[in-house]
């Protein structure tokens, strides 16, 4: 497994390397050998963010995000529980990404309660119908503000395609406008 560690706001000791490689190394029962795993750790006011990624081919991305206030080796115990529990959840899904030889009856090493990853997929519980009127962007960013939503679905009135208004967790606006 190749391993990237990077820092934002924060310096990165042998220590913390040391103890990033030691607990990923569990990750190993379910990732193949070339499989790349980016580690990155920020501090934010009081928190400490540990965000894993691992790009397994073919399109497929695991991703997992902890924090936790002034405590690093707890966040990063989280987004390795957050990871093998996707791992668990998906592994019919990401069988031809996995290594071959791997053992999902193993006990979970990161996540406490074992039932949780048993469940099923998502549901869908509810449905709702909205209309979808052309505006412009800032009108949208005016609507989701007005509405209290931290997404708005629009026509966009330049483009005369449905776009997504979301915001993200800097606080800040992300739009989403499908390609043809």
């Amino acid at each position: 497994m190749k391993m990237t560690i990077n820092a934002k706001n924060m310096v990165v000791t042998p220590g913390i390397t040391k103890r990033i490689e030691q607990k990923t190394s569990t990750m190993k029962r379910y990732l193949k050998a070339d499989t790349e795993l980016i580690v990155r750790l920020r501090k934010e006011r009081n928190q400490r963010i540990c965000e894993i990624t691992v790009p397994m081919g073919g399109g497929v991305t695991l991703r997992a995000e902890s924090a936790s206030e002034d405590n690093l080796f707890m966040a990063i115990d989280h987004a390795l529980a957050k990871l093998e529990r996707q791992i668990l959840r998906h592994r019919t899904k990401l069988e031809k990404r996995l290594r071959e030889d791997v053992d999902m009856t193993e006990t979970p090493e990161f996540i406490e309660d074992p039932a949780v990853y048993g469940e099923g997929a998502r549901q869908v519980v509810r449905k709702k119908t909205f209309p979808v009127r052309p505006m412009s962007v800032e009108d949208a960013a005016l609507q989701m503000e007005w509405l209290g939503h931290s997404f708005f679905v629009f026509v966009n009135v330049d483009t005369d395609r449905t776009n997504v208004l979301y915001l993200r967790k800097d606080g800040n606006l992300g739009l989403m406008e499908p390609e043809a």
